[in-house]
């Protein structure tokens, strides 16, 4: 303890409120909260046992600062943002930092559409949630699709109906009321916005007696397109409503809550009870060290609630939270009604807190069992296959390479990159292959290869990083091809291998004999993976390359359309289908195209019309 530390210790007074512990450089280590500020922070420098945890954090503390506050509650409320904020080293943390959705909605605009957001703010907008799940939330924004034509693109209206824009495919199927037409008037719209609005706060008694009126009134004046429509839409509405009343608030509605922990994970395992059913159950990994339950729970339900999650009227809790009291007043304030901790020791209560605490015990038991499975495919794998080909170390960057052709035509390659045994498609790289090699594999590997290292070479950022691992699809051929062009590049310390697709070989530089694997070894399983990505990667590619050559060749022996005619036109109009189909006027306006030119290509689509000119023109002939 130092003299700065010592004589603030002095000075503290007796008043509930919040303290920082700084270290060294200034940085705040930890945040708490004290019904008595004076008390509470002279314990930390007390010669007295104190957990390892803590032990650490005051071996770190060079000095600290408090904030006074009127009461527990408000402090409480203090140190739960301070900690969400600052997420000191030494608080106990919640690893997921979770926040719930809101349904947003702007009214101070003209045409708003429905948003979804983390956190509200308070900025006019109406909010509606927060819902426990994703899947509660998609359920409401397909409802609000499937009932009400409000609008859900992202379209600046204004522009659009400057535009004179046309509506879109959602105003025909009856899914949008099409303001960007001009097909609603602004009034219209925001009432639409209030049954939408009275939905999600769950009146739908209203908006059904609303839509009938209307469905009656279009039905007397034999609007019955319209009286239908409003008909499906208040039978949906009736549906949705019957669906809700099973997770309604009304009746029982809590929060149970059990912490487990072994000698490597601590998770908080939740389960959330709305009108006597199981609505939605959650695993939440949490950080702790040395700390009681008590204090971990305590801490976890601050950071839970604070992060928007809806409060209920009662929390059960296997382990009973450190200031209970402080804790049920700060949640009653955020509802706005009394909520109850409790832990209960027998009953129907209790069964649940024990079967969130069993849920969280196979939660954690199988989180280690897919972080086994995942090393195996990730960093096992990498080592077993180190072990296989005699690597001294693990490859960080794998890059493996593909031909594809058809008949010798269009031939391509894929460069696929795996980094730590995981793919990584922003790495990835196609090519074109420029000369003609007729189907030769290994011309074509060896033209790939040459490329991509001359541009490393040449210094391009795209290629300048080098493989730790280079795979080839293919035998011994295209292996030996690979090797050669390592060494042209002196890079022949760069490790290469072959993946013959016939057996599965592994084809090594230094060994005749081809390495077999069980079909179960996770080295053969990682170099399948990355010959199969760039096998894949390698036919996309030449697949789309061959589908615009066929366009250019529907193109080829017109008069006049070159290449650069060809490629013009292919941008312009996408099809083949399109072209044909294209008028003369049409076909001017693409790049590149004069009129004669476009005559040219109108004429080879329809030979009959020009048939037809030529007997016009020699009937007139004949009558001259």
């Amino acid at each position: 303890m130092n003299d700065i530390i010592a004589e603030k210790l002095k000075l503290l007074p007796d008043e509930p409120g919040v303290y920082k512990m700084y270290d060294g450089s200034g940085e705040i280590i930890y945040v708490g909260k004290a019904v008595n500020l004076k008390n509470r922070v002279r314990q930390y420098f007390q010669h007295t046992p104190k957990p390892p945890k803590v032990e650490a954090m005051v071996s770190h503390i060079e000095d600290f600062q408090y904030i006074i506050t009127s009461n527990e509650t408000e402090a409480l409320t203090l140190e739960s943002n301070l900690i969400k904020a600052l997420m000191p080293r030494y608080n106990i943390l919640l690893k997921d930092d979770k926040h719930f959705p809101y349904v947003r909605l702007d009214t101070k605009q003209d045409f708003p559409r429905f948003e979804v957001v983390r956190r509200v703010k308070k900025d006019g907008a109406k909010y509606f949630g927060p819902y426990l799940s994703s899947l509660s939330l998609k359920d409401a924004l397909t409802a609000i699709r499937d009932i009400f034509p409000v609008r859900h693109c992202k379209k600046d209206i204004h522009k659009a109906i400057a535009r004179n824009e046309r509506p879109c495919l959602m105003y025909h199927l009856g899914k949008c009321c099409a303001p960007c037409s001009g097909k609603v008037s602004r009034e219209e719209y925001h009432r639409l916005l209030e049954s939408v609005s009275k939905f999600l706060e769950g009146h739908t008694g209203p908006i059904i007696e609303l839509l009938t009126e209307q469905m009656q009134s279009a039905s007397e004046n034999m609007e019955y397109e319209k009286a239908a429509q409003l008909r499906d839409r208040i039978k949906a509405i009736k549906s949705l409503a019957e669906k809700q009343q099973a997770i309604s608030v009304t009746g029982s509605e809590r929060d149970i809550f059990a912490f487990v922990k072994d000698k490597e994970d601590s998770v908080v395992f939740a389960l959330f009870e709305r009108g006597g059913k199981i609505i939605w159950a959650e695993s939440m990994s949490i950080a702790c060290g040395g700390e009681t339950t008590g204090e971990i729970m305590a801490s976890f339900l601050k950071q839970h609630y604070a992060d928007g999650a809806p409060v209920p009227k009662e929390i059960v809790v296997r382990d009973m939270p450190e200031e209970k009291e402080a804790l049920s007043e700060w949640l009653s304030e955020n509802r706005g009604s009394k909520v109850e901790i409790t832990c209960p020791q027998r009953g129907e209560k209790k069964k649940l807190a024990e079967m969130a605490y069993r849920n969280g015990v196979e939660a954690i038991q199988k989180a280690r069992e897919l972080e086994h499975r995942s090393w195996e495919r990730g960093e096992g794998a990498m080592l077993r296959l180190c072990e296989v080909i005699g690597l001294d170390e693990m490859p960080e960057r794998m890059e493996c390479y593909d031909n594809s052709h058809i008949r010798g035509r269009d031939t391509v390659s894929g460069m696929v990159v795996f980094i730590n045994g995981k793919s990584a498609p922003k790495e990835y790289r196609r090519f074109r292959i420029k000369e003609e090699v007729n189907g030769d594999d290994y011309m074509a590997m060896r033209e790939v290869l040459t490329r991509r290292f001359k541009r490393a070479k040449d210094g391009d950022e795209k290629f300048t990083r080098l493989p730790d691992l280079l795979v080839v699809d293919g035998g011994r051929g295209q292996l030996n091809v690979a090797l050669e062009v390592l060494e042209e590049f002196g890079l022949s310390h760069i490790p290469a291998i072959g993946l013959a697709e016939q057996n599965e070989d592994i084809i090594l530089p230094d060994k005749e004999e081809p390495i077999r694997l069980s079909c179960r070894d996770p080295a053969l399983h990682i170099l399948e993976r990355i010959r199969d990505e760039a096998h894949r990667f390698a036919i996309t590619y030449h697949r789309s390359l061959r589908a615009k050559n066929a366009l250019m060749s529907e193109l080829d022996g017109i008069d006049g359309i070159g290449p650069k005619r060809k490629r013009a036109l292919f941008d312009a109009f996408i099809t083949s289908e399109n072209i044909r189909n294209a008028s003369i006027e049409e076909l001017c306006g693409a790049k590149g195209m004069s009129k004669p030119a476009a005559e040219k290509v109108f004429a080879h689509f329809h030979p009959e019309e020009r048939q037809e000119e030529g007997k016009d023109d020699q009937k007139t002939c004949t009558g001259l």
